[in-house]
């Protein structure tokens, strides 16, 4: 199981966040990593404003169907992937694709695509499956990931190549798909609808956005 801890610190101006795997069990924490640090290691030089006005608060996490593979999405922007080790977690993926905060991250079922919302109002659907099967040993269902790995295949028009570069160069990964919703993404998932997958999208307003995901 996976929870997130916020931590007002009271000696700093910046907001830290820590994602905790749990043992519940025990109902101790296993492992702990503060994303504020994650975000200070990859930035060289003194932090800029635009991090002290969005700094790495997580919104969303969403466990990927082989169990050991998760996400979050942060208030800088960014998307995380991690991978679970046992008693510790490593990341595996760390991307950035919203120009504001990612209030949502949600796995479609049996697959490494994953759909993000943000606060720009933008829906994106991303391949992480190039830099998480590398070391993944969670077996996952081989038709599924075929399937996944022909899709990507026919979007990319047969450059294979593009689909490696995701686990070598994750700061330069692209979606496969962009959805100019509009307004802010509160809630999303992806779903069958009479065999069709969709994105169901709830925003600030009272109704439910429906997309199709045909291709996917």
């Amino acid at each position: 199981m996976m929870a997130v801890k916020w931590t007002d610190g009271h000696s700093s101006p910046i907001l830290c966040l820590n994602v905790i795997l749990w043992n519940l069990q025990k109902a101790r924490a296993l492992w702990i990593t503060h994303l504020q640090e994650d975000e200070t290691e990859e930035t060289e030089g003194p932090q800029s404003p635009c991090q002290l006005l969005n700094p790495a608060l997580a919104h969303s996490i969403s466990v990927a169907s082989c169990g050991n593979i998760f996400s979050c999405g942060a208030e800088d922007g960014k998307v995380r992937i991690f991978r679970v080790m046992g008693v510790k977690c490593e990341k595996a993926l760390g991307f950035k694709g919203h120009t504001l905060g990612v209030s949502q991250v949600c796995f479609l079922p049996e697959s490494y695509l994953l759909l993000t919302g943000g606060n720009d109002g933008k829906i994106m659907l991303w391949d992480v499956s190039g830099g998480v099967e590398k070391k993944q040993k969670s077996p996952m269902k081989q038709t599924h990931r075929k399937k996944t790995k022909r899709a990507a295949y026919a979007k990319q028009g047969g450059n294979s190549s593009s689909a490696s570069s995701v686990g070598e160069e994750p700061g330069k990964m692209s979606p496969k798909m962009s959805i100019e919703h509009g307004d802010k993404v509160n809630w999303l998932m992806g779903t069958k609808i009479k065999g069709q997958q969709n994105i169901l999208v709830a925003d600030q307003t009272n109704c439910i956005s429906v997309y199709p995901l045909n291709e996917f």
